[in-house]
């Protein structure tokens, strides 16, 4: 089957799977005609009155198709990720020795290198449209469309050595199939990714591949499903999930959605939990005509400011009723904005069509890419600002119908630690197979960390340039122990007494400023005394305690406590405490004790003092929610009502004799201080 997008020229089909089959279900052929129409004219006003290109930033780097064994049409989502060694890495689903897609490494300069022809060998993964995300040991992680039946999730090493983890499919695909997007790197160490199909198939009402799946696997291949998309709530994702700053992940579905009790099926913004918690942030066209955009295929990007932002493949609110997509702010709570409507100018000139996502740049501002529109109709690159202030930095094929520039770009772009944008398009160049090129903002150097986050004494991956001679690494001021590992990658640990702020590099040539906060996490070493009746005073003892706003012994929030040091704090065991784990809440995340602290309850007294056997007894106290037993002098009663954490009723079984009365919890036994009288029934 093919689903190649429309495209002036004769377009080439070279999906396996058609990941658009629902497309014509919304928007018909009427729009794809208005879009052949719409380049049909430009081309022929523009054939003859080429253009020079806009902008002096914009250099083709490569030709695809043009080497042997060449990657060819970059696709979305496309992931371009950097390596340790400062180039770049990413995948196309075409090309290739076996023509069923390629990973390449590509320099800054232009210098392409195929790594790994998809397909060579049997049960392969074929059909990468993913591209690649980098991992905390070095290597990559993606994913195929092809493959086994079912797609495959594969790591590869920046050498090219590939393995194929065989994990998807499953009894009736219950564990998903034909994933787009690759997995990403969770705060525990394993990664999270999508598949666009697969679930449960009865509950989607189109077609009969399901709606896809949330799954978490191991770096050694244990794979689990974390959710199951279900229509309602979201169906098919496309983009990869994204690491929020709470450890949580934020993405898009590209179908599904119900507004009130109508199934829009124009997508969601999502969160989930590392354990599966799923919830609906946004469900799309929940405006009228869909002006709050609609089908959103690329993932999120989390900005600086803590909101995360995207684009919609359509909908929104362009001139002459176009609905071209848009761009959007949600917040972590899921209040949506739109910040800009795609083809809001005549002819489309600002674009249309965004397939690819965002990319913040460190100025602040996002760039991204549409596949269609601009000035000549083959796509653009633009700027958009926090605000939403939009500007057209660059139109595709000024020199149509070649296009030797490249021409419908799909995926989003990178920006290098060299402070330029890369990307790549679908079509143009020397060949038709599109072009890897580099976009400059003269936006200044900068470095990244692999992981931007971490506690006190982890050592953290660090990429940029220039590091051979670096004579100090800093963690918001504070100066960190270091190892450089070559002019592209050093690693540093994490110092004591530092707070969540941005990293510094200090090289003969200057300091080199991250691209974002590294977040310090807190981390509780162990706490004094281990267990407590409600009021004992505890000291918790560990490491980044400074800016603590939360202690909680199993989940209940304490009601006052001083943080003494940075690796101190003083705190009482409060009223409705359970035994469970000691949490404490900073600016850079929740720690949790890795044993529980053990709440002792207590028995303040009862009612009835006597009574036969079948009396029911009402035993007040603290700390008594957890009760899991209560006993009449050593005999068990069979009748037990947890009321309230202060109260528990029971019944006095047969056997009981006069004696104290034990009320038992995971945090100990309280003993009444009197007897209760068994008195004889009458």
């Amino acid at each position: 089957m093919s689903c190649s997008r429309l495209s002036f020229s004769s377009p080439v089909s070279i999906q396996p799977v058609n990941r658009l089959a629902f497309r014509s279900e919304r928007f018909g052929n009427l729009r794809y005609a208005r879009q052949v129409q719409r380049l049909i004219a430009l081309a022929i006003v523009l054939a003859a009155n080429a253009a020079a290109l806009h902008g002096q930033t914009y250099s083709v780097l490569f030709n695809f198709g043009t080497i042997s064994c060449s990657p060819e049409n970059a696709a979305d989502p496309g992931i371009i990720a950097q390596g340790r060694d400062g180039n770049l890495y990413s995948t196309t689903p075409d090309g290739g020795c076996d023509s069923t897609g390629s990973a390449f490494k590509i320099t800054p300069g232009g210098d392409l290198t195929p790594l790994y022809s998809f397909g060579s060998q049997a049960g392969d993964s074929t059909f990468p449209y993913s591209g690649l995300t980098l991992s905390q040991n070095g290597s990559f992680w993606g994913a195929s469309n092809g493959g086994g039946g079912n797609g495959n999730i594969f790591n590869i090493s920046s050498s090219g050595a590939l393995t194929n983890f065989n994990v998807l499919g499953g009894t009736g695909n219950a564990d998903g199939i034909v994933p787009y997007a690759p997995p990403v790197q969770g705060m525990d160490g394993n990664f999270y990714g999508v598949t666009s199909a697969g679930g449960n198939t009865e509950l989607c009402t189109y077609g009969s591949g399901g709606c896809g799946v949330i799954y978490k696997m191991t770096g050694s291949g244990t794979y689990t499903v974390i959710y199951t998309f279900n229509q309602t709530q979201g169906a098919n994702p496309y983009g990869p999930p994204v690491l929020g700053t709470d450890g949580n992940f934020y993405g898009t579905a590209e179908l599904g959605g119900t507004v009130g009790t109508t199934l829009e099926n124009d997508g969601v913004v999502f969160k989930v939990t590392p354990t599966g918690k799923y919830t609906v942030l946004y469900t799309f066209c929940s405006l009228a005509n869909c002006a709050d955009g609609a089908n959103p295929l690329a993932g999120l990007v989390q900005g600086s400011d803590g909101n995360f932002y995207g684009t919609t493949e359509s909908g929104g609110n362009g001139v002459s009723g176009e609905h071209q997509g848009v761009v959007f702010k949600v917040t972590p709570e899921g209040t949506l904005t739109v910040l800009y409507n795609f083809c809001s100018v005549t002819g489309c000139t600002d674009g249309e069509t965004p397939l690819g996502g965002l990319v913040q740049a460190t100025d602040g501002n996002f760039y991204g890419t549409t596949e269609f529109g601009g000035k000549y109709g083959f796509g653009t690159i633009y700027q958009i600002t926090p605000s939403g202030a939009y500007t057209v930095l660059y139109s595709f094929c000024p020199s149509s119908p070649s296009c030797t520039d490249g021409a419908y770009p799909r995926e989003a772009l990178v920006q290098n630690t060299n402070g330029i944008l890369y990307g790549d398009t679908f079509r143009g160049g020397s060949s038709g197979a599109g072009v890897f090129h580099s976009f400059n903002m003269n936006l200044k150097p900068f470095v990244s960390m692999v992981n931007w986050y971490g506690k006190v004494g982890q050592t953290i991956e660090i990429l940029g340039q220039g590091f051979t001679g670096t004579t100090d690494v800093s963690f918001n001021g504070t100066s960190a122990a270091f190892t450089v590992g070559s002019a592209n990658y050093l690693t540093a640990v994490v110092p004591s007494d530092t707070t969540t702020g941005f990293v510094t590099v200090t090289t003969p040539t200057g300091t080199l400023t991250s691209n974002r906060k590294f977040i310090i996490q807190p981390f509780i070493q162990d706490f004094n005394p281990t267990s407590g009746d409600v009021g004992t005073s505890v000291q918790i003892n560990g490491t980044s305690f400074t800016g603590t706003s939360r202690v909680s012994f199993g989940g209940q929030a304490a009601t006052s406590f001083t943080v003494d040091s940075g690796i101190e704090i003083t705190t009482a065991v409060p009223s409705g405490a359970k035994t469970g784990k000691i949490t404490v809440t900073t600016p850079g995340g929740t720690a949790a004790s890795a044993t529980n602290f053990l709440v002792i309850p207590q028995i303040t007294s009862f009612s009835p003092h006597s009574g036969p056997v079948g009396t029911v007894v009402t035993i007040t106290g603290v700390s008594l929610t957890q009760t899991t037993s209560v006993t009449f002098n050593g005999v068990a009663a069979t009748s037990v009502t947890v009321n309230s954490d202060t109260q528990v009723t029971a019944t006095v079984p047969t056997g009981a004799t006069t004696g104290k009365i034990a009320v038992t919890t995971p945090g100990g036994t309280a003993t009444s201080a009197t007897n209760f009288v068994v008195t004889p029934s009458s």
